[in-house]
């Protein structure tokens, strides 16, 4: 490899790195926040908030990846086209294989990170998370559940107890289930105790009585002198193992589904939409560094370009990734757009691959950069005329002039 050759990988791999770790930041502290009720909701320790908060991180990669590759190839050769770099390059005689054969290498060891963590760190991390929340949940009734208060115990699912009772009996229970969206439950009953058993745990009331409304609104009410409800549904599967989503699944899993699997027994195509999901995603780092290339990979004039390199990279690229997330969610239902996942990519490839080729710049069609640039100098107008206006507010009246 060249000295260009490796200057260039240098450039582009620490701009990476860097867009990496402050993208990933964003985007994980915002997932883990979201999951801060793990720890409010069920009493956990900061130990196991931490340690969720790790699990988090193998999920969020896979997609920080293609957005800070594309921002760092597009930022390294805007530079150095504004420093005349790419001319002096150029100029020299050097191929145009010069500067795309070092971004290409490291987009393709970028795909094969993002394919490595989609499908060995990130089951393997959602399965642990799944077995720690299943866990905060199995001990919310039995050491958790604070007397006086409602906790929420899963979606739709609230639980108060009102006293603790000696001989570890509850007092005073009080149960709200609205999960089924056509019934709603709510349990009321004198005292109860948590049991376990080898199936998981059962909330066993005594001396109450539960109160079903249906879809029309109809109520009925019910008393008994014991009643278990069964806590196991919704924290844990069978044998005491945390119920496992699609994307909870390893790959081999995927290929090679059980039969008995509750998702595949449901609907057999989600269990494939997640495969072809796993086998395109990985194309998506490859896909942005082929458009930043195609943007900003060639020595032009800035007074060419309407818009930064990095905002036509960032559009042009987001619309085949949104193109991504929304086919993976139909394929669920419709077999179509399974096709589609590896399509999108692969044609992104494909177009910017001609317009390299051909010596082309891709850009945005010129009307949305002039509605773009026509909105952003009004949004500049407006903010220069509220400043000018709140400047003379706060000038004295004898000042003026």
């Amino acid at each position: 490899m060249r000295v260009i050759e490796l200057y260039i990988m240098r450039r582009t791999f620490a701009l990476f790195a860097a867009a990496l770790l402050w993208v990933l930041a964003l985007v994980w502290t915002t997932q883990v926040l979201n999951r801060i009720d793990l720890v409010t909701d069920s009493g956990q320790s900061a130990g196991t908030f931490f340690f969720v908060a790790a699990l988090v991180l193998p999920s969020v990669i896979p997609i920080v990846i293609p957005f800070a590759l594309g921002i760092a190839i597009a930022q390294t050769l805007a530079t150095m086209n504004s420093d005349s770099e790419l001319v002096v390059i150029n100029a020299s005689g050097a191929p145009r294989a010069t500067i795309i054969r070092p971004i290409l290498i490291i987009a393709i060891g970028a795909s094969l990170a993002s394919f490595l963590i989609n499908n060995t760190l990130e089951p393997a991390s959602r399965q642990a998370f799944r077995s720690v929340l299943a866990n905060a949940r199995a001990d919310l009734i039995t050491t958790v559940l604070q007397e006086g208060s409602f906790q929420k115990v899963d979606d739709g699912l609230f639980v108060q107890v009102s006293e603790r009772l000696p001989n570890g009996l509850l007092g005073g229970i009080f149960v709200a289930d609205s999960r089924d969206e056509n019934t709603k439950l709510v349990y009321h009953a004198r005292t109860g105790a948590a049991v376990e058993r080898e199936g998981g745990s059962i909330l066993v009331m005594q001396d109450g009585m539960v109160q079903r409304q249906s879809a029309n609104g109809d109520v009925s009410t019910i008393r008994f002198d014991s009643y278990a409800f069964d806590l196991s549904q919704f924290s844990s599967g069978g044998g005491g193992e945390p119920t496992l989503h699609p994307k909870d699944r390893s790959l081999a899993f995927l290929m090679n589904p059980d039969v008995n699997d509750s998702f595949y027994k449901k609907s057999p195509q989600i269990i494939r939409a997640e495969l072809h999901m796993r086998l395109s995603e990985w194309l998506y780092p490859l896909v942005f560094a082929m458009v930043a290339l195609a943007v900003a990979g060639d020595a032009r004039s800035f007074r060419e370009a309407r818009l930064h390199p990095i905002v036509t990279t960032m559009a042009i690229a987001l619309i085949v990734r949104w193109v991504g997330f929304y086919s993976g969610t139909e394929a669920e239902s419709s077999p179509f757009f399974s096709f589609v996942l590896y399509a999108a990519p692969l044609l992104m490839i494909g177009l910017c691959a001609v317009f390299i080729a051909t010596n082309r710049v891709m850009e945005l069609p010129t009307h949305w950069v002039e509605k773009l640039n026509a909105r952003m100098q009004r949004l500049t107008d407006g903010m220069t005329h509220w400043r000018v206006r709140l400047a003379n507010r706060r000038t004295p009246a004898g000042r003026r002039g």
